[in-house]
């Protein structure tokens, strides 16, 4: 598959990287952004997907929390999707709101219409992007690590527990816990998925956890002066379902911090660590 480079800039003795390419999955084209540490010009580096939230890009991240020092030293590189279809073909929502439709594709595969034709960012995530890192680049998706941010740490985690084996650690900020019982996730899951909720279960990360195979630790930051905690995130819906079904769960509150990627930027250094140690790296 063609990739189409756009960005190219020196970081920490590595090369932060962006990506233009069409999509066969999504059907339109998408951008991608990717860290390259130093240690990829000798060999190949185990990756660390991180998804990002409702609203952004493949460039929030990338601008705004601070990874590449830490990538750099630890020798992972850090993938970066959009976080949905994009282009003139791709319906939004009717009203432009944005928590559905463009920038919210809830890393889920849709299966309404008119949503069914782009909005795969599941597949995305875990078919057709590693297998475009594993053609193009010195990476080893073989040893894979993944991350995410409110609409991206539901995604980190969904994907994470329906594909036991794939990933060797995972951790989130702030995920959306529960997609079935707060507004965001329903308006997103009765949209894309339609009105069957049991169907919902599937994109659900509690819900998953009842039945999960793998019991991969998760490692959750939550602040606690987060705006959306109490309606949309509900973080202890996520420690309910941990404990009952005996999955480990490292959910620590974070006082005074809220939502942004100040947030971000202040710990994820221990999650690149966290990943690093779980990847081999440290």
């Amino acid at each position: 598959m063609t990739l189409e480079q756009i960005a190219s800039v020196k970081s920490f003795g590595g090369q932060q990287l962006r990506y233009k390419h069409a999509s066969k999955v999504l059907d339109c084209d998408m951008h991608f952004s990717i860290f390259l540490p130093p240690q990829a010009q000798t060999e190949k580096v185990p990756v660390i997907y991180w998804l990002s939230g409702l609203t952004c890009t493949d460039e929030n991240f990338v601008q705004k929390a601070g990874a590449q020092q830490y990538a750099s030293a630890q020798g992972v590189a850090i993938i970066t999707p959009d976080t949905s279809p994009r282009g003139e073909a791709v319906p939004d929502d009717s009203e432009a709101s944005y928590d559905f439709g463009l920038g919210a594709g809830f890393y889920v595969n849709a299966t309404q219409e008119p949503w069914a034709r782009h909005y795969r960012m599941y597949d995305y995530i875990t078919e057709e992007l590693p297998g475009l890192l594993a053609e193009n680049f010195s990476v080893d998706v073989e040893h894979a690590s993944i991350m995410g941010h409110s609409m991206g740490g539901h995604g980190a985690l969904t994907i994470a527990l329906k594909n036991p084996g794939k990933y060797k650690s995972v951790s989130a900020f702030s995920p959306i816990c529960s997609p079935m019982n707060c507004p965001w996730g329903e308006k997103a899951l009765g949209n894309y998925i339609g009105d069957y909720r049991e169907a919902w279960q599937e994109y659900d990360a509690c819900e998953l956890i009842k039945t999960a195979s793998e019991r991969l630790p998760i490692l959750v930051d939550q602040g606690t002066s987060d705006d959306f905690m109490e309606e949309q995130l509900k973080p202890w819906l996520l420690k309910e379902a941990c404990a009952k079904a005996g999955q480990p769960l490292e959910l620590r509150m974070r006082e005074g911090y809220d939502h942004s990627y100040f947030f971000i930027a202040s710990f994820i250094e221990e999650h690149i660590k966290h990943h690093a140690q779980a990847l081999g790296r440290n």
